[in-house]
């Protein structure tokens, strides 16, 4: 997955349309993921949205951050995102620390990992 390949041309923002596409999912499920409402992802005025974009380019680097490390496709990199419990989070997952705000604790574990560290 390249991060510029989910950037909409015209409105420089990513495009939740070209993600559900490429992970095979739908809108209403990646809003749902994320903690967003539906209409987030979908009226043109909420798209671009500072708390839509933020999500969507928090999930998006750290999707492609797994797939850059591990070599998975973007559907695995995916479903560890949305079922992976991380050690010393208290059990949540990749997608409730972003849902929460917290994606610099899932970069953190991640750099952990790729520097030869204990997940």
């Amino acid at each position: 997955m390249q991060l510029q390949e989910l950037v909409d041309k015209g409105s420089r923002a990513f495009s939740p349309s070209l993600i559900a596409g490429e992970l095979r999912t739908t809108k209403a499920e990646i809003a749902s993921t994320l903690g967003l409402s539906r209409e987030a992802l979908t009226r043109a005025s909420r798209i671009q949205g500072r708390k839509t974009q933020t999500r969507l380019r928090e999930m998006v680097e750290i999707l492609h951050r797994v797939e850059s490390y591990s070599g998975a496709p973007p559907l695995v990199a995916y479903a560890w995102f949305r079922s992976e419990t991380l050690p010393g989070f208290a059990g949540k997952t990749p997608h409730q620390l972003v849902r929460e705000g917290n994606a610099q604790h899932v970069h953190a574990h991640l750099d952990r990992i790729m520097a030869g560290g204990y997940a």
